[in-house]
């Protein structure tokens, strides 16, 4: 019988401090180089994000500050100060592999799967750069097999979890006994700035910090999964320069134009004609106004959107990793019946539209 390649369980974690919407809409309006009008969008754009709270490994943004080895980012007077790009990196380098292998041994063990029995490794991130890279780190973190296959998905963006479920299931369909592990991880608030362009006060207002991890395998019968059914993946052109990420002096630099969800709701349909009249629904929340269009592309009601509008409420844009924090909510779902449809979808650079179809299997043990 053919495998039926499965997310058969999601481990999430997102750093310890928590950061209320309105405490870092506050520090961003008492910048001194920020004008009125650009104080004015702050608050349009903060308050706006349909988000409560967000997660950093900067504790040096909370109202407690920092401890003696974090990266110093405001002065004790609230002033925002901008690190090079290399003293974030370091910042990266020092604290991204702890969110990796969290995220990593929480789906281990909610799969029920050892570290050495992992064939595949996969892991991705936008958000900081080094070699040695995470993907071996994770082999002597988690007590791997040195001997696991492993790739590594960089820079490609906010939709990168979905490729990277793509190679999972394409891995596990030519060796059925594979099990891979793939693990997202972002540490986006290391690249806040503070700027007058409106493009910065939007990405300001949305990105925070996660980690997530999957296990793919052939799925037993007896547990819930979550069985890849098939991908797509659409370019389109014309947001080729309205969503970017590029290394600057001081911090990656994000370019959101206000012409991303517009694209987005023109585009989404046909990208996502396939997964119509799916019984759920996983949308990467890129922003509110991006789930408003998606929402209005696919005459989806809002509790086809709950589920994504949530985790935008609880925690912000994380980039990559935010797609699992919505499928783990899915996969634990026991009104779910069995078979039902998952149309799931995650916007990048590019402007990439990736879109997948999952089917949610109840187990035989519900």
């Amino acid at each position: 019988m053919p495998a039926a390649p499965s997310v058969v369980a999601i481990g999430t974690v997102v750093p310890p401090t928590r950061l209320a919407q309105e405490w870092i809409r506050d520090l961003f309006d008492a910048q001194p180089e920020l004008d009125r009008l650009a104080r004015r969008l702050v608050h349009a754009a903060f308050d706006g994000a349909a988000i409560e709270h967000r997660h950093t490994v900067l504790r040096d943004l909370a109202p407690d500050r920092r401890g003696p080895d974090d990266l110093p980012v405001r002065t004790a007077d609230g002033i925002l100060l901008s690190p090079s790009t290399a003293a974030r990196n370091a910042e990266y380098r020092r604290l991204a592999p702890a969110l990796f292998a969290e995220a990593a041994r929480r789906a281990l063990a909610e799969a029920d799967v050892p570290a050495p029995a992992v064939t595949h490794l996969i892991t991705v991130s936008c958000t900081g750069l080094f070699a040695p890279g995470p993907d071996a780190l994770l082999v002597g973190d988690l007590g791997l097999d040195p001997g696991v296959e492993r790739y590594h998905l960089g820079f490609v963006g906010c939709a990168a979890a979905m490729p990277a479920l793509r190679l999972a299931q394409r891995l596990v369909r030519a060796e059925p006994e594979a099990i891979v592990l793939v693990v997202c991880a972002e540490l986006c608030s290391l690249h806040l700035r503070v700027s007058p362009d409106p493009e910065q006060i939007v990405a300001s207002s949305l990105f925070a910090d996660g980690a997530a991890a999957a296990i793919v395998r052939d799925a037993p019968t007896d547990a819930a999964s979550l069985e890849l059914a098939d991908f797509g993946t659409a370019l389109v052109a014309e947001g080729e320069a309205e969503m970017t990420w590029t290394v600057g002096d001081h911090g990656f630099e994000m370019v959101l134009t206000a012409e991303v969800p517009k694209i987005v709701g023109r585009e989404v349909r046909a990208a996502a004609a396939r997964l119509l009249g799916a019984d759920a629904w996983a949308v990467h929340p890129g922003g509110r106004s991006i789930l408003d269009r998606v929402a209005g592309a696919l005459d989806l009601d809002e509790a086809a959107m709950a589920p994504s509008r949530r985790v935008l409420r609880e925690y912000g844009n994380m980039s990559s990793a935010t797609i699992l924090f919505i499928l783990r909510d899915l996969l634990a779902d026991a009104t779910l019946p069995d078979g039902a449809t998952i149309g799931a979808l995650a916007f990048g650079p590019g402007l990439t539209v990736e879109s997948a179809r999952l089917r949610h299997r109840a187990g035989t043990a519900a």
